[in-house]
């Protein structure tokens, strides 16, 4: 199959966090890239990006792109800063393009102004919380140890009362620690228009916290695996299935229904598409998505950059290739699974085991199938169907 053109650009606005998060894969994890690049992306590297994704986008017909303004903590560029690259892009890419331009902080550095300035500019704002409640959040804390939920919360609910059409939505990782309705019902109490669920960035060598032991030889799957992730999204999902009226759109849900009802799929953690999201680091280096750091240093590296490089010589790279193959990358375990087009293998860092490469199956496989099944369930309940499932 030919490579698919990328539709999604990450770009590092800022490459360093004003927050230190206890468990934070990026500045904590094995990944060490990050401390021997320039903190803000110079204007240099912004306008060759610019011009990059404009070519891509001309040779290849976009109709639409999204942009994503990244970080570390992409505010402490600056709000006029974002907003003015999300322009120079929208101006560079070809006519009848349109530019999507989300940013993604931890809203502690969220002002009046500086949530005006970015709507102004289009750029929505997606918000990283690990919960509504202060206790969620005791693990995001300064550089002095100080806790972010007080300037977080005061960020999340001005942006859900002065700009809401800006409001992307909020992204938080999946904790088993804690009550699944109380955090998502703490979350609705901030007026997302979306959440993002995401599982931990763990591995079979790293396993995620509270995770059965991955030792070498540990099977993937097991008679009575326990699954703490996939009780407690399933917890999360009768919630948001059973409310009177959709208080808001979860994604991972949303996107598990449409799999099971055999419709195209749009997220990296569930299904067959082909990945079409590339990074650009704060030095000009491309590279693939910040979730393959969680493996091992250096796993996201492509020897490529926006000076050197259009972003069709990344298509070729190997790695990316391995992310657009689909069922072709995929173990033998994964490709005889009954469940294999609705989990898709799970997403590519959660399959990585050291000395083995990423040919496994997703460490949260029985989380997964916990959540796919009972997402089934439900829907055969309803009278929908759900064919994939057998």
């Amino acid at each position: 199959m030919p490579p698919v053109p990328f539709g999604q650009f990450i770009v590092k606005m800022h490459g360093r966090c004003n927050l230190a998060c206890r468990y934070c894969y990026l500045y904590a994890g094995p990944d060490r890239t990050w401390r021997d690049r320039p903190a803000a992306a110079p204007p240099r590297v912004l306008d060759r990006t610019a011009a990059r994704i404009a070519e891509h986008a001309a040779a290849h017909g976009l109709g639409g792109l999204s942009l994503v303004l990244h970080g570390g903590e992409p505010l402490l560029a600056g709000a006029d800063r974002l907003g003015a690259f999300a322009s120079l892009v929208r101006e560079r890419v070809p006519e009848g393009c349109t530019v999507r331009a989300t940013v993604q902080t931890n809203a502690t550095l969220l002002t009046g102004a500086r949530a005006g300035t970015l709507a102004r500019h289009g750029v929505r704002i997606g918000i990283s919380l690990d919960g509504g409640l202060p206790a969620h959040n005791a693990l995001r804390t300064d550089h002095a140890g100080r806790p972010s939920w007080p300037a977080a919360s005061r960020g999340a609910r001005l942006l859900a009362e002065r700009h809401p059409d800006a409001y992307a939505g909020i992204l938080t990782v999946v904790d088993p620690r804690t009550d699944p309705v109380e955090t998502y019902e703490s979350l609705l109490d901030l007026a997302p228009p979306a959440l993002d669920l995401l599982l931990p960035h763990g591995n079979w060598t790293s396993p995620p916290p509270g995770h059965p032991a991955a030792a070498p030889g540990t099977p993937h799957r097991f008679p009575d695996a326990p699954t703490p992730y996939g009780d407690w999204l399933v917890a999360v999902f009768d919630r948001w299935w059973g409310a009177r009226r959709r208080e808001t759109r979860v994604r991972l849900f949303e996107e598990c229904l449409a799999l099971l009802l055999g419709l195209p799929g749009a997220t990296e953690s569930l299904g067959l598409d082909p990945v079409n999201a590339v990074v650009v680091e704060t030095d000009g280096a491309i590279e693939q998505v910040d979730s393959l750091k969680s493996a091992y240093d250096g796993a996201a590296a492509t020897g490529l950059d926006v000076f050197r490089h259009a972003f069709d010589a990344v298509l070729g790279h190997p790695g990316m290739a391995a992310r657009q193959a689909g069922a072709a990358a995929l173990s033998a375990e994964c490709c005889a699974c009954p469940l294999l087009t609705v989990c898709g293998g799970g997403h590519y860092a959660h399959r990585y085991r050291a000395g083995a490469g990423f040919t496994h199956p997703s460490v949260y496989c029985a989380d997964l199938e916990r959540l796919i099944r009972h997402a089934a369930g439900r829907l055969a309940a309803a009278g929908a169907g759900a064919g994939a499932v057998r």
